[in-house]
């Protein structure tokens, strides 16, 4: 037989939207209202159903309310204003606001109406409800003025103010107000319609409680009315398979796996009659119900490990009121798979180990779990093949089947402060599992080297050096240092002189420089001794000597400098001896540009006073109108037959431009206004002088006329009378 199960369903379509009952909400609200305080408000209808029904409100954003949305128990939501901020009358006493409502369509459909706030005064105390939420039953064939509830709301004021009265909400529904009536003096709830509960299971009625007082602030309760159907036959339910007690899945089952088959029947007809299935708990199972039968299926990811059994639990419920329940008891148990590799209980493993170990020691334990069950959960462990410093891991651990790590060597911190490798852990499953992790051995120091003096050399433990014998306090008789090859404490050194000569020389802790602490005299011995312990600072401490004989040398000169090396100072000197060098080249530089201007002054001047002197010759020469300018290119040297004086001094200077200059053979004085320093003399001396007084520096450039002096010509005319001159400032220029 094979069963079919076709099913209709209309489904609804998003045409309409929420609307509210009026187009304003008005609410009074006190100005002593704390926040927190809530108003209910009337809520939307939407004639939708499901998610296209009223989902959610909003109101207009502000600071002083919000909203607080609320779920019927037949499912419809309704909003209760919430006082965010408190109140003041006297800054505002009106409020408006929009109060939307959404449907959950798509896209959504909204209603709006306008809220209207008022806030007043109100007296000190307000009622109180014994409860904000009552919750009471009443049998769906109950007669006419049946008590639902008898409510109750104090008020410790006297007079009006604490006098209550008793209400709907206003926006409480019509059908409401048919089934149900309030004593407005006492609070009393009574039936007031006939009750159907195919037609009502459930009226959620808001009551609010409100003095007679001027401000009053009304408090408000919910009452829950369920109504009750009369059921007198509980559903039946039976499993359709060969063992009822026991069913078994592999944990690898997948979703929509059949477990087992459930039948449910119910004597009663109607609505009493329609029984609804469940599981209970929250297991991954789920029931698919249907017409006549249900079936259990597979609804998660079963693990053994985590949970190998589950009681499962078929509840049938009819839709009496009360309801009729009825349960069934079903065990599921999940068999094991191979789905859970070993998983080692920390990644990374470190362990300290002091060098110089015993081989063969335990250094640390490793450990795996399997959750599986048997030979899937048993776990075997093995290290992964690798290499440290070029050799094979196995020749520095090895591990037993328990996860005991040991030792195959010794350690040497110094040649190996750490190492790596991987451990494997493998259960037995088919197909095997297996996962690794990481184990880090840290090589600890042990203080096992002892310090080895490096300087000065030593021969058979012993060194020799010389300082010159008037060696000042401080100077530097040698720097002892040593290494350690341990590490910290261990390797630190310090030094000190033990024996011999202590009290002429002393030794830096920490650098170990040794120096002298007093002046060696003429009459100091020629030989001292001293032995200089360096020591490590680890437990038990180690040490080396050294054995050092310092000689008095009288050749040497001590020029040691006391105390260390100031770098700045050497940065200062550098500095200035630059900017002296810098300053003489800058002086000698002057010196030699202005030596040279000197003498381009003593040529000009030269040139000029020849010059002035051919206008002054020639001054009783007619004049032309405008003057010829005197260039060198018009002074030439002609011969003349004129005996050449033996000396002639020829005097140039600055001075000679602006007055009328003259000259003597044998004129010693200068002209006035003309300084010494700026003078030049030129010696003009015969061929036998020459040859006489070799060290004059004028040459003369005739050496083939001896006799004949040469004419000065300017400008095409002969200079007489002084032709001796000319031709000595020619020779000049």
């Amino acid at each position: 037989m094979e069963i079919c199960v076709i099913k209709v369903e209309i489904e609804d379509l998003n045409d309409n939207a929420p609307r509210f009952p009026t187009s304003h909400i008005d609410i009074e609200i006190s100005e002593n209202a704390s926040p927190g305080t809530r108003f209910p408000l009337e809520g939307a209808s939407d004639p939708d159903s499901g998610m296209f029904g009223v989902q959610s409100y909003s109101i207009t954003p502000n600071e002083l309310f919000g909203l607080e949305i609320k779920t019927r128990g037949d499912g419809s939501k309704i909003a209760e204003l919430v006082v965010q901020k408190s109140l003041d009358r006297e800054t505002q006493s009106h409020y408006s606001y929009e109060i939307s409502a959404e449907d959950g369509g798509d896209p959504p459909k909204i209603g709006a109406v306008q809220l209207n706030i008022k806030v007043i005064d109100s007296n000190d105390n307000n009622p109180v409800f014994d409860e904000s939420v009552y919750t009471v039953n009443v049998m769906e064939n109950s007669p006419m003025n049946t008590l639902v509830i008898d409510l109750n709301a104090t008020d410790p004021d006297e007079g009006t103010n604490g006098e209550v009265v008793y209400s709907f909400n206003s926006y409480v529904a019509e059908k409401t107000r048919d089934a149900f009536k309030i004593d407005s003096a006492t609070g009393i709830i009574t039936v007031n319609g006939v009750l159907d509960y195919e037609t009502a299971k459930i009226y959620e009625i808001d009551v609010q409680a409100k003095d007679l007082g001027p401000n009053s602030i009304p408090a408000h309760c919910k009452v829950t009315v369920n109504v009750m159907d009369t059921n007198d036959n509980p559903p039946v339910i039976s499993l359709l398979s060969l063992n009822t007690e026991m069913v078994e899945v592999s944990e690898n089952a997948q979703r929509g796996y059949v477990i087992a088959l459930v039948r449910v029947s119910d004597k009663d007809s109607g609505a009493n009659g329609k029984v609804q299935c469940r599981l209970q708990g929250n297991v991954p199972f789920r029931l698919q119900e249907y017409e006549s039968f249900s079936t259990i299926l597979v609804d998660g990811r079963l693990d053994r490990e985590q949970k190998d059994t589950y009681n499962l639990t078929i509840q049938a419920e009819d839709s009496g009121t009360p309801p009729l329940r009825a349960t069934k008891s079903l065990v599921v148990k999940v068999s094991d798979e191979n789905d859970n590799p070993p998983h080692f209980l920390k990644p990374h493993y470190q362990e300290m180990v002091m060098e110089n170990n015993l081989p063969g020691s335990c250094l640390l334990a490793v450990s795996a779990e399997d959750p599986d069950l048997g030979m899937n959960g048993t776990v075997s462990y093995s290290i992964v093949p690798g290499e440290i410093k070029h050799m094979d891991v196995n020749t520095y651990v090895s591990i037993n089947p328990s996860g005991r790590i040991y030792s195959m060597r010794s350690f040497d911190h110094e040649y190996t402060r750490t190492f790596d490798f991987k451990v494997l852990a493998r259960d037995n499953g088919n197909p095997s599992l297996s996962s690794n992790a990481t184990v880090r051995i840290v090589v600890l120091d042990v203080n096992d080297n002892t310090p080895v003096m490096t300087n000065p050399p030593l021969v058979n433990g012993t060194a020799e050096v010389s300082i010159p014998r008037n060696a000042g306090v401080g100077y530097m008789v040698t720097q002892v240092k040593a290494d350690d090859y341990d590490e910290g404490e261990n390797g630190r050194l310090t030094y000190t002189i033990s024996e011999g000569d202590r009290a002429f020389f002393e030794i830096d802790q920490v650098n170990g420089e040794v120096r002298s602490t007093r002046m060696f005299g003429e009459n100091a011995k020629s030989t001292y001794e001293i032995t200089v312990v360096a020591r490590d600072h680890g437990k038990p401490s180690l040490s080396a000597s050294a054995y050092i004989v310092v000689y008095l040398s009288p050749d040497l000169n001590a020029q040691e400098p006391i105390g260390p090396v100031n770098l700045s100072l050497i940065f200062i000197i550098a500095l200035g001896s630059i900017a002296a060098i810098l300053f003489v080249t800058m002086i000698f530089v002057a010196v030699k540009c202005k030596r040279d201007n000197k003498e381009i002054r003593t040529y000009n001047c030269s040139f000029f006073y020849l010059r002035r002197v051919a206008e002054y010759s020639y001054g009783n020469q007619k004049k032309s109108s405008k003057k010829k300018k005197l260039n060198k290119n018009d002074i030439r040297l002609v011969p003349r037959d004129v005996e050449e004086t033996d000396k002639m001094n020829v005097v140039s200077c600055s001075s000679l431009t602006s007055s009328l200059n003259y000259f003597d053979y044998h004129q010693q004085s200068l002209p006035l206004g003309c300084r010494r320093s700026e003078s030049t003399f030129l010696n003009v001396e015969n061929q036998n002088s020459r040859n006489a007084a070799p060290n004059h520096g004028y040459q003369h450039p005739f050496t083939g006329q001896a006799h004949q002096q040469p004419d000065l010509i300017i400008n095409g005319m002969p200079l007489p009378e002084w032709s001796q001159q000319a031709h000595a400032v020619t020779r000049m220029l």
